[in-house]
């Protein structure tokens, strides 16, 4: 089902849930930027503790996002998903750094000490966690359609794994790169994050495939969409 066949009411309602889709993603994106210097661990079901951080928690909520746009709206209005992301990531930083260099008042409840400790790594963290979502977001989206392409459409559960699996140990790795090389994580550190970054996502992942399952049933069945079939959004 196409632009062309869609009723201006549903072209609204489609309207209205990617954009309610695109601010979810940009606000766990932005959100993991700034509370990412929290660490946590997690002990799952007596199996394996993880050791990661607080930041790790709302991100894999935007491939979960770039997924469902990628089944439903198609590649390019996931792109475009990505790309307002990035907008946001640098703003949120220029807003974080202006909010750090003008002086805090005497009684102000955050002083500038406070301030900086919580925010002060933002900027080499917006850097990085930028750079790891260039490539993880767009790989994942490339890989996405390769494989619907591929299956003709079919076996969902695949492409959502797939995809995820590769660009979330892209995106892990690029991070770990970065936040090591800058000094804010120790090198030390390096090997078990890596490991815990990448299987807690791709836990998450195998999760949310039910998830995803059900989103696109109901958006499918909202809008008589064939299996495969993708709306077109554009005027």
């Amino acid at each position: 089902m196409n632009s062309s066949t869609l009723t201006l009411k549903d072209k609204q309602v489609a309207y209205r849930i990617y954009l309610i889709l695109g601010a979810l993603f940009i606000s766990s994106l932005v959100a993991s930027n700034l509370i990412f210097q929290k660490f946590f661990y997690w002990d799952f079901l007596g199996i394996y503790t993880f050791e990661i951080s607080v930041g790790i928690l709302p991100y894999p909520i935007t491939f979960l996002i770039t997924d469902i746009i990628s089944e439903v709206f198609g590649k390019r209005k996931a792109n475009q998903i990505v790309t307002a992301g990035i907008f946001a990531s640098f703003f949120s930083l220029i807003i974080v750094y202006a909010s750090a260099q003008v002086p805090a008042t005497s009684w102000s409840p955050i002083n500038d000490d406070i301030f900086n400790q919580v925010f002060g790594a933002t900027v080499i963290a917006v850097f990085a966690s930028m750079m790891a979502y260039l490539f993880a977001q767009y790989i994942d989206i490339q890989i996405f359609h390769f494989w619907k392409r591929t299956t003709k459409g079919k076996h969902l559960w695949l492409r959502n794994n797939f995809s995820t699996f590769s660009s979330q140990f892209i995106d892990t790795l690029t991070v770990l790169l970065l936040l090591c090389s800058a000094g804010i994580i120790n090198w030390d550190r390096f090997g078990i994050l890596l490991l815990n970054g990448f299987l807690f996502k791709v836990l998450v992942a195998a999760l949310d495939t039910p998830i995803l399952y059900v989103a696109v049933y109901f958006l499918r069945r909202r809008f008589k969409l064939k299996q495969g079939g993708e709306l077109d959004l554009d005027v």
